[in-house]
């Protein structure tokens, strides 16, 4: 897999460019934000391995940029910023995961093939069009459309809509939509869920004659066609 390094120390990307050449992926790096990207718009990647803190262009501001252009490119953060409300804060930017400085190589590489099995989802097999009643979901296409009318996402509310279809018909806890949608094994106290939900529903429910993501009182969340 071909993936972009975003990082501004020398010795850390030379450690982890190495490492990951010797499992077999092809690794680029650009030592600063703006220099990442550019490659990201103008390169297709398998991955992107982003430091938070860079010159310039900071690696918050960079995922926030390429995700507001519909890039779908995987994030991992590799930083120093390890508090609770820094990791909260990268994931709801855009990024599918967050690895803390100092990091083992094992770890990292571990963390790397996690996000390629994620990736690689839609071509093992699994069905790409979800269908719940007259709301469509393509994966590939990265669309969705109700009655005919486009429904036009963020990434993280993609994902969050998809684990949903998936499970049409049955309840999904907030336990479960941490750890399948947003990869965390903790409870972030934060209302990261019930947020991305809302505007979920702004956005799939609005504007239609019935309700399809339904709130199911002290269990979780679905979704049915009513």
């Amino acid at each position: 897999m071909e993936i972009l390094l975003i990082e501004d120390d020398p010795k850390t990307a030379l450690y982890v460019t190495e490492g990951l050449q010797k499992l077999g992926h092809i690794v680029h790096w650009a030592p600063t934000g703006k220099d990442g990207l550019n490659q990201a718009r103008t390169v297709k990647h398998g991955l992107l391995i982003v430091d938070r803190m860079l010159p310039g262009l900071d690696g918050l501001t960079l995922v926030r940029l390429l995700r507001n252009e519909s890039c779908d490119t995987p994030v991992l953060f590799l930083t120093t910023m390890s508090g609770l409300g820094d990791r909260v804060e990268g994931l709801n930017a855009g990024a599918d995961d967050y690895l803390t400085k100092p990091f083992a190589l094992a770890e990292l590489a571990a963390r790397v093939n996690a996000i390629v099995r994620r990736s690689n989802r839609t071509g093992s097999g699994r069905p790409n069009v979800l269908r719940v009643g007259q709301l469509v979901m393509d994966l590939l296409a990265r669309t969705v459309v109700r009655e005919g009318r486009a429904v036009e996402l963020q990434p993280q509310e993609f994902k969050l809509l998809e684990y949903l279809m998936q499970n049409a018909g049955h309840t999904v806890t907030r336990t479960m939509l941490l750890e399948k949608v947003w990869d965390l094994a903790f409870d972030p106290q934060t209302n990261i869920v019930e947020s991305h939900l809302s505007r979920l529903r702004s956005k799939v429910d609005r504007g239609f004659a019935t309700e399809m993501i339904h709130t199911v009182r002290g269990s979780g969340y679905m979704i049915r066609a009513d």
